[in-house]
């Protein structure tokens, strides 16, 4: 069995990169090819606030993360966003990834940690919320 403090470790690092994306990357625009991203994506017309909305969601998600509310739901949906913005972004702009198309394979290792922390790890720990 899992002691609590390991449900706890991944939830905080998958808060962590929700919040560090958000906040460092895209609101304070610390990581400019992440408005190169959108602005391919999206339209160069409004990338400079779509990246700032975009920001703000994932730092909502970060507390949303920590939160445990509606915990499934969460994890699905973070699953989904992941998911649909690596597969966009291996389509349409593998040449502004930090790792190119490599980006996809550490998307589908994130979703699969989302994944075992919300719907296999719970049921082997005695310790579940």
């Amino acid at each position: 069995m899992m002691p609590p403090s390991t449900q706890k470790i991944i939830t905080y690092f998958i808060a962590v990169v929700w919040l560090a994306n958000g906040l460092f990357c895209k609101v304070l625009h610390l990581v400019p090819r992440h408005e190169a991203i959108v602005s391919r994506i999206l339209g160069e017309k409004y990338a400079t606030e779509t990246t700032l909305l975009i920001g703000i969601a994932e730092i909502i998600m970060a507390f949303w993360v920590m939160s445990h509310f509606k915990r499934k739901l969460n994890a699905i949906l973070q699953m989904i966003i992941v998911g649909v913005m690596n597969i966009l972004e291996f389509l349409l702009t593998p040449d502004l990834l930090l790792w190119g198309r490599f980006n996809l394979l550490f998307a589908c290792l994130f979703i699969l940690l989302i994944y075992y922390s919300t719907f296999i790890l719970p049921s082997k720990s005695k310790y579940t919320r």
